[in-house]
């Protein structure tokens, strides 16, 4: 059983709640979130009168689930999610377009990339100013000053931020930058990370791992919910497995299992995925044609020169066609494009 207290719940709720439930001999496990506070009971939950519970100050909501990701899970919340990130929609009534460079290299690649990724639709930009490299004689990124490359583009463009954050004592810093923090698949079970960025307060993309089960990517998702943070939007990027031909194994029915699975939006990455420029569009289709929320594809003004990834990132020639999946695609599942929301 979990029970989500309400922002306006103070300590002193807090401390009835669980005064209440250890006396019926139940466990509770508190974690405060920036919006929202969550208290975990683990124990024999029969003993306790959800009503009684309900009725107390403070509370917001009372939820019994027998999966072992108990927030994220749809048995207590059958309605799809929809996150907001920077007044950008990702969820079951749109498809989100979040496209640019995978590495932040310079001011003039960085918004030349964004402006291609505007040209395609994109509503989103994604930058990577930290790279977890599987040498570590690879480019790492530039950290802050990437960063600062971001918000310049930001402010150049109106694109809100999508980047990753590698080590628990960034997030703070990342955060202070971006508009949404990515989780990449190096670091789907890295627990420390996921805690960290699920109290940060910004939106979360989370990476299924390479070699991670459906369950196991949602139990990661459950660790940044555990944290207060239930605008959670799921990645899935391809898995490893024996085939060659391909940099990963796009898992197209990952994504309707965890949209019945999970209340969390579901997108994809079709340029991790498959790793080669020719192969990212019709995996943009597929993506789509199987009720993805959302794609997230790399560009690069250069990509010969370019530092990462410059096989995999689409250039000016794509952009055409790119917007036209973009505008024929999702209407023929009921879905618009997202576009940025006016507040």
């Amino acid at each position: 059983m979990v029970i989500v207290m309400g922002q306006e719940a103070t300590g002193d709720d807090i401390a009835s709640i669980v005064a209440v439930v250890q006396a019926a001999g139940v466990e509770a496990f508190v974690s405060r979130g920036v919006r929202r506070t969550i208290v975990g009971l683990v124990g024999d939950v029969t003993q306790l009168d959800e009503a009684s519970l309900r009725g107390m100050p403070g509370v917001r909501e009372v939820m019994r689930v027998s999966t072992p990701y108990k927030l994220v899970s749809r048995e207590n919340h059958p309605e799809r999610s929809t996150v907001h990130v920077g007044g950008v929609p990702i969820g079951p009534g749109t498809v989100t377009l979040i496209a640019g460079p995978c590495a932040v290299e310079t001011p003039q690649q960085t918004l030349e990339a964004a402006r291609m990724a505007m040209a395609a639709g994109a509503t989103l930009l994604r930058g990577g100013a930290f790279k977890p490299r599987t040498s570590p004689y690879a480019f790492q990124g530039l950290g802050e000053q990437g960063l600062r490359i971001l918000a310049e583009v930001r402010e150049e463009t109106g694109l809100p931020i999508v980047t990753e954050v590698v080590d628990a004592q960034d997030v703070a810093l990342v955060a202070s930058y971006a508009d949404m923090l990515q989780v990449g698949t190096r670091n789907a079970q890295n627990f420390a990370l996921l805690q960290a960025v699920g109290a940060a307060g910004r939106p979360v993309m989370l990476k299924r791992g390479m070699s991670s089960t459906i369950e196991e990517w949602l139990m990661a998702a459950e660790y940044i919910a555990q944290r207060g943070n239930l605008d959670i939007v799921l990645c899935e990027r391809g898995i490893r497995t024996f085939e060659t031909a391909t940099r990963n194994t796009l898992d197209v029915s990952a994504v309707p299992v965890a949209q019945r699975l999970s209340h969390l939006p579901v997108i994809v990455d079709p340029s991790h995925s498959g790793g080669q420029r020719d192969l990212v569009l019709p995996l943009t289709r597929a993506a789509i044609a199987v009720g993805a929320d959302g794609v997230i594809i790399d560009v690069h003004p250069h990509p010969e020169q370019a530092i990462v990834d410059g096989p995999q990132a689409l250039v000016d020639t794509d952009l055409g066609e790119l917007a036209q999946v973009m505008r024929d695609f999702p209407p023929l599942l009921g879905k618009t494009a997202a576009a940025a929301l006016t507040v």
